[in-house]
């Protein structure tokens, strides 16, 4: 499972061709189901044909009743996605509890740990305070992670790879060849 992380507002211009990438090495791809990067690298994935694998997505919700539900007392529950979650192109959607992200990525309350913690391997395109805490996270939990597109330098020491053949390379050391 290789996991594509970036800014959720505005579609990175690698995003695409990452996509196409994951699918023609034969993995699944992560994503957090979302727009902009998640939406770019998620829609070139779905059409790239052949291909394997499927796009996961992980999204955030809030969940009304939360806490009672905590202490087991009965409530009428809300479940509420925001708005464009999941993006058209996921097929594979895993709902969760966890609506923090942004600046309150690395909280116990955030999706990240489980992007990060799902992905054999992590790319990083160009994003906000989001994709810095999944980068930070990653480097915390061991997960192999490179940094691709226009990052100058790349965030928290992790490896830039300058073209889409070194993208290619490491996806393919990290993980081996296709199945």
């Amino acid at each position: 499972m290789v996991a594509v992380i970036g800014s959720g507002r505005h579609a990175d211009s690698d995003a695409a061709d990452v996509g196409r990438l994951i699918a023609t090495l034969g993995h699944d791809l992560l994503t957090g189901g979302g727009s902009g990067v998640m939406e770019a690298a998620s829609r070139a994935f779905f059409e790239t044909s052949p291909r394997r694998g499927l796009v996961v997505g992980i999204v955030p919700a809030h969940v009304r009743g939360l806490v009672e539900l905590e202490h087991r007392q009965p409530v009428d529950v809300g479940y509420e996605l925001p708005p464009g979650y999941p993006n058209d192109w996921v097929e594979l959607v895993i709902y969760t509890h966890l609506p923090h992200s942004g600046t309150s990525g690395t909280l116990h309350t955030s999706r990240n740990h489980l992007n990060v913690l799902s992905a054999d391997a992590i790319v990083a395109l160009q994003g906000g305070e989001g994709t810095d805490s999944e980068v930070w996270l990653a480097t915390q939990y061991g997960v192999p992670i490179v940094a691709y597109g226009e990052h100058a330098p790349a965030p928290h020491g992790i490896t830039h790879a300058a073209t889409i053949d070194d993208l290619r390379g490491f996806l393919q050391r990290t993980l081996g060849e296709a199945r």
